[in-house]
């Protein structure tokens, strides 16, 4: 059993990516959490926790740790500050951390839109955050999955999407399907080093990963 630790576990997303990974016989996850609040929702689903605060000291989080998937972020929405702490310095943080502890690989959940940030000023100052971050994994000689999504929504998992380098449009996608994909990136040479956009579709998640993977 590989130990993945996930960070933005208590988010909606998160909660999706702990669910799969309990189910996963290769995988045991662990929550990184904030607060103690947070903590009765995981011991109840008898999940390990480890307290750490993407903005602190990450070093006992990370140790004995095989591989990372990043899933917290601000959402774009909670002021600049905010997104700068945790979309752009909280990642760098963690994926430094990751790669002093010797983390195996680490999937990070970015977003579409991230290579142009100025094409929607509504959320370039989050894209931009998300940009930085993106390059300073490119740059970490960690190996890594860089996952980039349109936009999130509640909706049920269909076990079906579009995967390409770079889709050319936009959409949305469930976070359910989205957190499979991530699951998905987290073994050996499976899209590793690479970065790609997905959106809800009709082909097989497999299927489609397999081709962006000869594509890419």
């Amino acid at each position: 059993m590989e130990t993945i630790l996930v960070a933005g576990a208590n988010g909606k997303t998160g909660r999706e990516i702990i669910n799969i990974l309990q189910n996963h016989s290769s995988y045991e996850p662990v929550a990184m959490v904030r607060n103690e609040d947070q903590q009765a929702y995981f011991e109840n689903q008898d999940v390990k926790i480890a307290f750490a605060d993407l903005e602190g000291d990450l070093t006992e989080a990370v140790q004995g740790v095989d591989r990372v998937i990043f899933a917290a972020g601000s959402g774009g929405n909670t002021g600049k500050e905010k997104t700068t702490a945790v979309d752009q310095e909280g990642a760098i943080n963690l994926i430094d951390s990751a790669k002093a502890a010797g983390v195996k690989k680490f999937v990070m959940l970015s977003a579409m839109g991230t290579e142009n940030p100025s094409e929607n000023p509504d959320l370039q100052h989050y894209l931009e955050a998300k940009k930085t971050a993106d390059n300073h994994l490119k740059a970490s000689f960690l190996d890594y999955s860089i996952v980039r999504p349109g936009a999130l929504t509640d909706g049920e998992k269909t076990n079906k999407i579009k995967a390409d380098k770079q889709l050319n449009e936009y959409g949305e996608i469930s976070r359910k399907d989205v957190a499979q994909v991530l699951v998905d990136c987290l073994p050996p040479n499976v899209l590793q080093n690479k970065t790609f956009e997905i959106l809800e579709g009709n082909l097989a998640t497999e299927l489609a990963l397999q081709e962006v993977e000869q594509r890419a």
